[in-house]
């Protein structure tokens, strides 16, 4: 799935990153927990969220996020939106809750991580 078909599906807006809506996403993850994201993320991902400090932006680089959606009708800080283009890391605001953007992107084919990592 595009990130243009994911910005549309979303009804979202285009924040910064707008010459990248053909990136494609093949899953996604939703959470405000950064530590979760850290945990549980994985390159290429496409993180929903709705902490909206340059915290959000720093974890989706360490994790190599594809893209982030701000849900609630969020956006990020000036410091985040500049994080992000000095990143490259496109961002996007939907008004929709993040119960139910993640359900729409899910129920459009878009998969979540498919398995949580080992213990060790």
């Amino acid at each position: 799935m595009t990130l243009k078909e994911i910005k549309e599906i979303l009804q979202a807006e285009v924040i910064t990153g707008g010459d990248s809506l053909d990136l494609n996403i093949e899953f996604a993850g939703g959470s405000d927990l950064m530590s979760d994201v850290l945990a549980f993320g994985k390159p290429g991902i496409l993180l929903l969220t709705g902490l909206t400090n340059a915290q959000a932006v720093r974890t989706a680089d360490i994790i190599e996020a594809k893209a982030i959606v701000y849900v609630r009708g969020k956006k990020p800080t000036p410091e985040g939106i500049e994080l992000a283009k000095e990143k490259g890391i496109p961002l996007l605001s939907t008004k929709f809750i993040m119960y139910s953007a993640c359900g729409l992107l899910f129920s459009s084919g878009l998969r979540g991580v498919s398995k949580l990592p080992e213990k060790k």
